[in-house]
């Protein structure tokens, strides 16, 4: 089995090949022209063919690895992996990196194969093509979403700036009687054509949240961990779609506190000598967007679950606001876990007393 580290950027490759016996057979950089990658791999497919191999590629997580992913796929690399290193050397270079990613690769081949966890190299799970599709609608929704809200402030900056906004004829904004009255008032040149263009932005934003909105019905309609979620209060199908694609696969987690980790819902801890425990912040580790829905979710569950609000309430009490919010974000965490393990809704979870005892 050969071994290729790949240190991937938008205009060039750095790879680092090595045999059987970890010795470095190829090293060099590879222009991202499809041509020259084309090439590439057709030598290094050519050097395990003749060795009667195949080879493994390892390449470190960035927002561009998509064609590389299914062009090693395409010349039936055997196993990728992408990581995401927790240390960074002081040192650092492309060739670097790549001989580094490929020697780790190579020394820790029985314990990849085992799926056991490597020191200072963290797996990055590979989601699928529709998850990938998923988790991407799910950002561009939730920016347009943003875009939305902004559009609705500058109107609202406007129409305060000439103290209007008690004309509306709406007390809520926008609605469309206030939108059509926001059309017709006078205002001077330059608020006019402000005025003008966040309502343009407002409703170009609003058809782009339809618009999206119905790319995540039809994607989603056969997603059982989303259609599950979406039986729980404040989890709708733009929350369930986003924590569905992310968690991606319950299997993958033996238990809750596997989930808040990959979540980085768990707090880091810093032990050395005879010094006791300290835990610091949560890692933030995980998804900030699973994060993100979980934080907007916990707002409907204190709302409705009185045993959680209490529970809230009290730690609140003694830590502070951030901290008990956090916790129920840890808590619900849990209970997700559960429902996904067992196909079970929020409210059958809850009567089990699963992740909500006070």
């Amino acid at each position: 089995m050969f071994y290729l580290g790949i240190d991937q950027h938008a205009k060039q490759l750095t790879v680092n090949l090595r045999d059987p016996n970890g010795n470095v057979v190829l090293r060099r950089q590879v222009s991202t022209r499809p041509a020259k990658v084309l090439e590439f791999f057709e030598d290094v497919t050519a050097r395990c063919a003749k060795a009667g191999s195949g080879f493994w590629a390892v390449l470190e997580v960035c927002g561009f690895n998509d064609w590389l992913i299914k062009m090693l796929k395409d010349f039936r690399c055997q196993k990728i992996l992408l990581v995401q290193p927790e240390d960074s050397d002081k040192r650092k270079t492309d060739r670097r990196d790549a001989a580094l990613l490929s020697e780790l690769l190579w020394l820790y081949r029985d314990k990849i194969t085992a799926g056991q966890p490597i020191k200072k190299l963290r797996i990055v799970h590979q989601a699928t093509a529709l998850q990938n599709q998923q988790r991407r609608l799910t950002t561009l929704r939730k920016d347009a979403r943003v875009q939305v809200g902004r559009a609705i402030n500058r109107i609202k900056s406007v129409l305060r700036r000439h103290n209007l906004q008690h004309q509306s004829p709406t007390k809520t904004f926008p609605t469309i009687a206030a939108l059509r009255w926001v059309k017709t008032i006078q205002l001077p040149l330059a608020d006019r054509l402000e005025m003008d263009h966040a309502l343009e932005d407002l409703e170009r934003s609003q058809l782009r949240v339809t618009q999206l909105d119905a790319a995540l019905a039809e994607l989603s309609k056969d997603d059982a961990d989303a259609q599950l979620l979406m039986k729980t209060a404040g989890i709708a199908q733009f929350s369930a779609v986003a924590l569905s694609s992310r968690i991606a696969g319950i299997k993958r987690f033996k238990r809750p506190r596997a989930l808040a980790n990959y979540l980085g819902l768990t707090p880091g801890c810093r032990n050395s000598g005879e010094k006791q425990d300290r835990l610091g912040h949560i890692t933030k580790a995980g998804s900030s967007m699973a994060r993100w829905v979980l934080g907007q979710a916990s707002k409907h569950i204190l709302r409705t679950d009185p045993v959680m609000r209490a529970w809230f309430k009290k730690l609140k009490r003694k830590r502070g606001s951030k901290i008990a919010r956090v916790a129920v974000m840890r808590r619900m965490a849990t209970v997700i876990w559960h429902m996904l393990s067992k196909r079970k809704t929020w409210s059958e979870v809850r009567s089990l007393g699963i992740g909500l005892q006070q």
